[in-house]
This record gives C-alpha cells, sequence and structure tokens, in this order.
C-alpha cells in the first residue's frame, strides 16, 4: 500500500492540467489515506503564478501536499547522492531524497530521470 507520493515537476504541471490520475491521488490525501509531498525547489520549477496556474496555486496553499525546503544538510546529502549516482539534477535528486526518507512514491513524467538517481522502478509511477 501507498502510504505518501512525491510530486516531481511533471506531477505538479499534471495537477495544473487536472489530469484524472492526479485529481484521483489528491482526493486520497483529503480523504487521509496517504500524504503527498515536494520539494520547494520542484516548486520553483513550475511554479509562474496568473489564474492558468490556479488548480496548483490552490494545492500549494492547502495542507494536502507538504513542500520540503532544501536545507544545508539536505544539500550535501543531494551531492553525496549525486558522486554515488552520477546524477546531475539536483532537483531529481531532492525528490530521490524525499521519496528514499519517506519509503514513498514519485509521480513523475520523466521515469528516466528518477532511476538515473537510483530510485527503483517500482517506486516510479508515470504522470
Amino acid at each position: 500500500m501507498i502510504d505518501c507520493v512525491v510530486l516531481d515537476a511533471g506531477a505538479l504541471i499534471a495537477v495544473e492540467r487536472g489530469t484524472p490520475l492526479l485529481r484521483r491521488f489528491l482526493l486520497l490525501a483529503a480523504q487521509g489515506v496517504l500524504t503527498i509531498a515536494t520539494s520547494s525547489a520542484v516548486v520553483a520549477q513550475v511554479w509562474r503564478g496568473g489564474a492558468r496556474q490556479a488548480r496548483l496555486a490552490r494545492l500549494l496553499r492547502s495542507d494536502l501536499v507538504e513542500e520540503l525546503w532544501l536545507d544545508k544538510e539536505t544539500s550535501r546529502r543531494i551531492g553525496a547522492l549525486a558522486s554515488s549516482t552520477g546524477g546531475i539534477d539536483v532537483v531529481d535528486g531532492h525528490v530521490v531524497l524525499i521519496a528514499t526518507e519517506r519509503d514513498a512514491v514519485v509521480l513523475t513524467s520523466d521515469p528516466h530521470d528518477l532511476a538515473k538517481w537510483g530510485l527503483a522502478r517500482q517506486r516510479i509511477v508515470r504522470c
């Protein structure tokens, strides 16, 4: 059973588009069945503001998603992970670190990028 889902940039874009898969996960979170997390760096990748992002703005204002920041310790852990996996995109690294720490599944539009960071394929769901 999935207890936690981590959203990457592709998943947040899917939220904006109102895709059925993301709507189902958000409903499960609203019902208390699972938790949702993302990186503040992921939010920075997709946030542009304005009316076109009304769904995303609502989600980020809600208590359904926990937005985790990069701090000194986390940054160094991502750097060490990059060194051991050959990963390049530190935002993807943060998503993988969050997922690993929470034993979570990641919703992504690009599974290959996250797999490069060593995240098991069975913990990656294409959205």
